[in-house]
């Protein structure tokens, strides 16, 4: 079997998708990627048997269709060194034996059974199917990944929550101290309501390939996998299983005392403070004043402590409530806006941060629990 490819065209591909494959695998096989040539189509697949990536690139000067395996790692190795230029792939389907040749060189190396390869599990006939525009899918990683949980004991909570409704979808992550809520008004075009849980790892792996996609995403999803296809890649992976916490249940409704304030300002503030917190508990207090909010920590067993105030709008009474402040400075992170605003009720109840502007079919807003106070 022969065929010639770009170098640069299957390395960016091979990039992208080798995240999938994990450092140490229980079957040799999942150290490589998967190639099947059909039509002059070449078929690129890495998996970890929970979540399958796949890709395409064209090919040409093909003589016929086959399937091969190459360790992972020995081919990123070879296209890291190798400038743009056409590669001729020769594989001998019996020996395994393949020839890479460039110019004025050539490598020889030994190819796996590709019999052996894992065959991805086909989904439910009776999925539910959405499309979702790219960009919009990228920005909602982006806002929530950072908030769940790595729980071993609630694996629901270990991945992103999606939430569609006919005539809006929202995305959620929380870990039980905090939690992100990003809601978009849109038309999903379903008759009722229909959710799926996320891991981690597929999400993480769909942030990298969002990157580079302008168009629309397709979505399918049954009870235990959910495929995510564009015109570059698809990914089929395995969704948690279980049913996510009522999550508008825990948001406070009523927050009488709101504080508007500069993020970056903020985000600088806590930063040099948290310095002087107690690295057990990264605690930081903010004592509420009019247009001021003074933000403070102190470490009790090294004796130090620090305190800066800074320039807000807020006209309600004296209060002073604790955050952790890395939890804090995350949120404060992934909000795009360049104001947020704080609704708090009292020291003991949650914290509702959001920003100042929103677009107008978009509703993100963020939580974070409090920490006791000692004084």
């Amino acid at each position: 079997m022969k065929f010639t490819v770009s170098s640069s065209s299957l390395s960016t591909r091979l990039q992208a998708i080798s995240r999938v494959i994990n450092a140490k695998n229980t079957m040799a096989i999942l150290d490589c990627f998967y190639f099947e040539l059909h039509q002059g189509v070449l078929t690129i697949t890495a998996s970890d048997t929970e979540n399958v990536v796949q890709t395409k690139v064209e090919t040409t000067e093909n003589d016929m269709d086959g399937t091969f395996a190459i360790p992972a790692k020995t081919m990123l190795d070879i296209l890291k060194e190798i400038p743009e230029q056409p590669l001729q792939f020769d594989i001998d389907t019996e020996t395994l034996a393949i020839n890479v040749k460039y110019l004025n060189g050539i490598y020889n190396l030994v190819g796996q059974d590709p019999d052996a390869y894992p065959m991805e599990v086909p989904m439910n006939d009776q999925n539910t199917q959405v499309s979702l525009e790219g960009s919009m899918l990228l920005n909602e990683i982006n806002r929530t990944l950072f908030a769940a949980a790595d729980d071993e004991l609630r694996p629901v909570m270990n991945g992103l929550f999606f939430d569609f409704e006919p005539d809006a979808v929202t995305f959620v992550a929380s870990d039980g101290h905090k939690l992100v809520r990003s809601k978009s008004l849109l038309t999903t075009g379903l008759e009722e309501r229909k959710s799926f849980i996320l891991p981690k790892k597929p999400a993480s792996l769909l942030k990298n390939l969002l990157a580079k996609e302008q168009g629309n995403i397709s979505i399918a999803f049954d009870e235990r996998f959910a495929s995510f296809e564009s015109t570059e890649f698809s990914l089929i992976c395995r969704l948690i299983d279980g049913r996510y916490p009522s999550y508008n249940s825990v948001i406070p409704q009523n927050n009488p005392y709101q504080i508007t304030v500069d993020r970056q300002m903020m985000i600088g503030v806590l930063r040099r403070v948290s310095i002087f917190s107690s690295q057990a508990s990264s605690l930081i207090k903010m004592r509420l004043l009019p247009d001021q909010i003074v933000v403070s920590a102190q470490d009790i067993d090294f004796s130090t402590s620090a305190e800066e105030s800074l320039i807000c709008q807020y006209n309600g009474n004296e209060m002073s409530i604790g955050f952790k402040s890395s939890f804090l400075i995350d949120i404060l992170n992934n909000i795009p806006s360049s104001e947020v605003i704080f609704q708090l009720a009292d020291p003991s109840r949650a914290g509702v941060i959001i920003p100042s502007e929103q677009n107008e079919n978009e509703d993100l807003l963020m939580l974070l629990m409090p920490m006791m106070l000692n004084d």
